[in-house]
């Protein structure tokens, strides 16, 4: 694929565009609290993908795995999926200006069909959406961010890549890409080595205010 030098812009989900990170942050606090013994563990695996979480914390405990996976499946089936403040218009802003745009999450397909229930409009708001099935090795390595320029015809370094993990901003800045961190989930003073750019939601931003940082 021939890169150009367009600008794109590249989306995490929860934290980002729908309000749930505080959700998740509690389901799996109450996880890792129960199986693990301490609900801190939680903090550590905000933006991974179910199957990095399960390779790390929950190494050969199939039966544990499958306990969790039913309980994630009923509590994403019933959870709050509010937008972000702004996170709407922003994205048919970009529209608007023909800038192409990549959904980029660690969430699967199972979790995203529950977020198309929600929002029958959501798969109109952006031009790609990446889930967990697409990448080898999820956040905080590049490649999600990598590939999400990849297919919007890019080059990360021409990206913005809207974050609100740790991993998350981390996987930005390793693929090269200008990192805007939401301080949605984290304050912004935690956040601040991890981010080129920092916002409490979309509110506080347009493409033409972020193109002038």
């Amino acid at each position: 694929m021939q890169h150009n030098e367009k600008r794109a812009c590249l989306f995490d989900l929860d934290g980002v565009i729908l309000d749930t990170e505080a959700q998740y942050t509690k389901f799996w606090g109450g996880i890792c609290q129960e199986f693990l013994g301490d609900e801190n563990l939680c903090q550590k695996i905000k933006g991974n993908t179910l199957e990095h979480i399960y390779a790390t914390l929950f190494s050969g405990k199939e039966k544990e795995q499958k306990e969790i996976t039913s309980r994630l499946k009923k509590f994403e089936a019933s959870m709050q999926m509010e937008y972000i403040p702004g996170a709407k218009d922003f994205l048919q802003s970009l529209k608007e200006n023909d800038v192409p745009t990549s959904l980029v999450t660690s969430s699967n397909t199972k979790k995203m069909e529950s977020v198309y229930v929600n929002h029958p409009e959501f798969t109109q708001l952006f031009d790609h959406i990446l889930t967990a099935e697409n990448f080898k090795r999820s956040k905080p390595f590049p490649e999600p961010y990598l590939l999400g320029a990849e297919v919007c015809n890019t080059d990360a370094k021409n990206c913005f890549v809207f974050e609100d993990s740790f991993n998350g901003m981390k996987s930005g800045r390793s693929a090269g890409a200008i990192v805007v961190g939401l301080a949605t989930t984290n304050s912004a003073s935690s956040i601040a080595p991890y981010a080129d750019i920092i916002i409490n939601d979309f509110t506080e931003i347009t493409w033409q205010k972020l193109l002038c940082n």
